[in-house]
């Protein structure tokens, strides 16, 4: 369990920029599986969660979805046979923002208690 787990999420409505190249190599390494990735301009972190069948992928994906709404940051999430992608990114400031980094760090510990394959 990193230190990420035990905050929250807090809202941002933008305004702020997006972490620099040394936050990020900061908060990087708390979330170790996830891969750093830029698409249409924007940075975001990715990870993909493997799973025995589609029904515990499903089952994963509706958990991530209800600490979404706890938390209040919402990924985007691509659902698969035996497979789930994350991908994390805050819109607002269209980049990353620490509460991607506190998402990561819940959904990994999260996944520690899934049926997974």
């Amino acid at each position: 369990m990193t230190q990420l787990t035990r905050q929250k999420c807090v809202p941002c409505r933008g305004g702020v920029p997006p972490l620099t190249s040394g936050e990020l190599a900061l908060l990087l390494p708390e979330v170790p599986q996830w891969t750093l990735e830029e698409k249409d301009g924007v940075q975001r972190i990715e990870r993909e969660f493997r799973f025995k069948d589609f029904r515990a992928a499903m089952e994963f994906a509706t958990q991530v979805g209800g600490l979404a709404e706890r938390e209040q940051h919402h990924p985007e999430l691509r659902v698969g046979w035996g497979h789930v992608i994350v991908e994390l990114w805050t819109h607002k400031i269209r980049g990353l923002h620490q509460n991607d980094f506190i998402m990561a760090a819940k959904i990994d510990e999260m996944a520690e208690h899934s049926a997974r394959a």
